[in-house]
């Protein structure tokens, strides 16, 4: 856990001072003013590392500064900023089979990798009797394209070639047009991924019978954007440096603006979690030192490859080693209606001892209805859980029907089950500052990267 000794952060830090707070109250004014900001027409969406992003960060830390808490060890300011390299094509992919050019074929998804090989076809509707194949043409009216495209992506698929849709064309008018090339931190390498193209109807069915010949993918020239994305970083030292850290955060980023120029507010995903933050930092920093040291972070960059919590994994201002758990809040705008009322799930409740033992000291958590949904791999705490630390996300309905979408407004927020929500994490926040609790991962709990 920790390491023996002092650590020389905690030998230096300040002493938080503020008088106690016996009756703390959540107020749904609070909520509503952070959401009227930070979902707000303003901030344009809070794209993935933009100024408006930039903007959101500002703000939370300002409230981090007004609530008391401090610079977080080593750091000298509230903001932590990465470089993000976003990939992007100069000119149009070209798709070749039996050295012909298909007509219509564009390209949706990719990293940035040509392929050549030979043709596969799948005409079935049974995914699971889909072979396993570097180039493959899926050939079927009774598949959606993106199911296609991740059961071949989990088979290992280096180019799956998809007939174009309705479903497809969203998707694609939703990147503007341009293929979805990956973004990496600088100083990284892109991620290698399953290249997906889309092509007409027609040419579909020149394709089906075309399996066996040799085909060929190629890519124009790449160009390379850089970009800032920026988290909010703020810090309450505990009394105790053997003790750990605590780890609160959510994402403050979302999907910005569309092509037509409609704004994504993302009021839900994730100005809620972002709020809860920082209504935690309120409650914790007006009460009484605790015996542990507590982190609140806004990570940058969630919606495009979870940058800023990565970012931070790799630069942590106090050693991964000493945080013992990390509570990721996201989405608490509404209730899910397979829950009870007033209660919120846990993704990977059952990979640790650390759900269950909030629950017992009054936090409105319980499993997560949606384990198809694989959430737990789908948020910022995966991040920290695949480096080892226990970290787990908070959610109310994470299946809401405004998510990604321009509905995801302010006017669409349960503020009275938010605050709700965000008051029945505070006592069990004081307890786990202030216990000698250890969370660990249950066997086989642990995620392995």
């Amino acid at each position: 856990m920790v390491s023996p000794g002092v650590p020389a952060f905690a030998q230096s830090a300040p002493v938080a001072t503020a008088a106690p707070a016996k009756d703390w109250v959540v107020k749904p004014q609070w909520i509503a003013a952070h959401e009227r900001f930070l979902a707000g027409p303003e901030l344009r969406g809070r794209g993935s590392a933009t100024h408006d992003e930039a903007v959101a960060a500002a703000y939370v830390a300002s409230q981090f500064e007004g609530y008391g808490l401090h610079h977080a060890p080593g750091m000298d300011r509230y903001v932590q900023q990465a470089k993000i390299v976003r990939l992007g094509l100069d000119g149009a992919a070209q798709l070749g089979v039996a050295g012909k050019p298909v007509d219509g074929a564009a390209l949706l998804i990719g990293d940035g990798r040509e392929a050549t090989g030979t043709l596969a076809v799948f005409s079935g509707d049974d995914l699971a009797a889909l072979p396993d194949t570097d180039i493959i043409a899926i050939d079927s009216d009774n598949i959606s394209a993106f199911d296609a495209y991740r059961a071949a992506s989990a088979k290992g698929a280096r180019l799956v070639i998809v007939k174009a849709d309705e479903q497809t064309k969203r998707l694609s008018e939703r990147f503007g047009g341009r293929a979805r090339m990956p973004s990496y931190l600088e100083g990284a390498e892109p991620e290698q991924a399953t290249s997906l193209v889309t092509v007409p109807a027609e040419a579909m069915k020149a394709l089906a019978a075309a399996g066996g010949q040799a085909v060929a993918f190629s890519l124009p020239g790449l160009v390379r954007d850089t970009k800032v994305t920026t988290n909010a970083v703020g810090y309450l030292p505990g009394s105790d440096p053997q003790a750990g850290v605590i780890l609160f955060s959510a994402h403050l980023d979302h999907l910005g603006m569309r092509p037509d120029g409609t704004m994504m507010p993302g009021a839900n995903d994730d100005a809620s979690g972002t709020t809860a933050v920082l209504e935690l930092a309120h409650a914790l920093a007006a009460g009484k030192q605790h015996r542990r040291g507590i982190l609140f972070v806004a990570y940058g960059s969630e919606e495009i490859g979870g940058f800023g919590s990565k970012y931070f994994g790799a630069h942590p201002p106090v050693p991964l080693d000493d945080i013992i758990a990390n509570i990721e809040v996201e989405m608490i705008g509404a209730q899910d209606p397979k829950l009870p009322d007033g209660t919120m799930m846990m993704t990977g409740f059952g990979r640790s001892n650390l759900g269950p033992a909030l629950a017992a000291h009054g936090a409105l958590v319980t499993k997560d209805p949606y384990p198809e949904q694989h959430f737990f791999q789908r948020s910022d705490n995966y991040s920290l859980a695949l480096k080892g630390v226990v970290a787990h996300t908070i959610s109310g309905w994470a299946v809401v029907p405004t998510y990604h979408s321009p509905k995801d407004t302010i006017g669409n927020l349960d503020i009275g089950f938010m605050a709700k929500a965000i008051q029945s994490l505070i006592g069990p926040a004081r307890w786990l500052a202030d216990s000698d609790f250890e969370p660990e991962w249950n066997p086989g709990g642990r995620p392995k990267e």
